[in-house]
């Protein structure tokens, strides 16, 4: 999941690189299919197992480390709409008050900014789209 922060412009690309290494699942098959089709009378170093052992866990380290980051920054993101509750915004040519604040199923925040103007009021602003923030 994307999260964006105020005045951080959004790129269709991602910041992480998609398909790098494995997955856990995936390297537990590999682990086990080279087990499996080892020659019996040279099995692996018990230093490669070892090692290898090691790599998985930490995958699997790496692996919580950047959902617990991911769930962090969702928050983070959460608190820093609500906070702009009441404020005055500039965002995609349109300024105004915010009056509410949306959390998506994807957990993204989106606001809602009634203008002064004979707009009335613009919903599913992102974040990343406000310029400018005043009270």
């Amino acid at each position: 999941m994307a999260v964006d922060a105020i005045g951080v412009v959004s790129s269709s690309t991602s910041a992480t690189p998609q398909n790098v290494g494995i997955s856990q699942t995936q390297f537990l098959q590999l682990l086990l299919t080279q087990l499996q089709y080892q020659d019996p009378l040279k099995p692996v170093d018990n230093t490669e197992f070892v090692a290898q052992l090691a790599q998985f866990s930490a995958l699997q380290i790496n692996q919580e480390i950047s959902d617990s980051m991911n769930t962090s920054l969702t928050v983070q993101a959460g608190q820093q709409a609500i906070g702009l509750l009441g404020k005055k915004v500039t965002a995609n040519s349109a300024t105004g008050t915010v009056s509410a604040v949306t959390i998506t199923s994807s957990g993204d925040a989106q606001l809602s900014v009634t203008t002064t103007g004979s707009s009335g009021t613009v919903n599913n602003i992102e974040l990343s789209d406000v310029t400018q923030v005043t009270d």
